[in-house]
């Protein structure tokens, strides 16, 4: 097992101190840490999927507001 060492400031140790008091806080920062890596693998998923998905996607021309607005008016009665 690693041994870590963090420098937090002090009101933050304290409340932590205090949340999580009569608990193992090494194994509370041992999860937070996995959720944390876990949070983070997650995004980079997220963004690599986003990215192929837009990368997919054919150009499309930019349109003007005036057009936009023709369009919708278009048809209508």
């Amino acid at each position: 097992m690693a041994t870590v060492n963090f420098s937090v400031p002090d009101d933050v140790k304290a409340k932590f101190d205090k949340t999580f008091s009569g608990q193992n806080k090494s194994a509370v920062l041992a999860e937070l840490m996995r959720r944390a890596v876990r949070e983070h693998e997650q995004r980079q998923r997220r963004e690599k999927l986003f990215d192929a998905l837009t990368s997919a996607r054919p150009n499309r021309p930019a349109v003007t507001r005036r057009q936009l607005a023709a369009a919708r008016r278009s048809g209508r009665p």
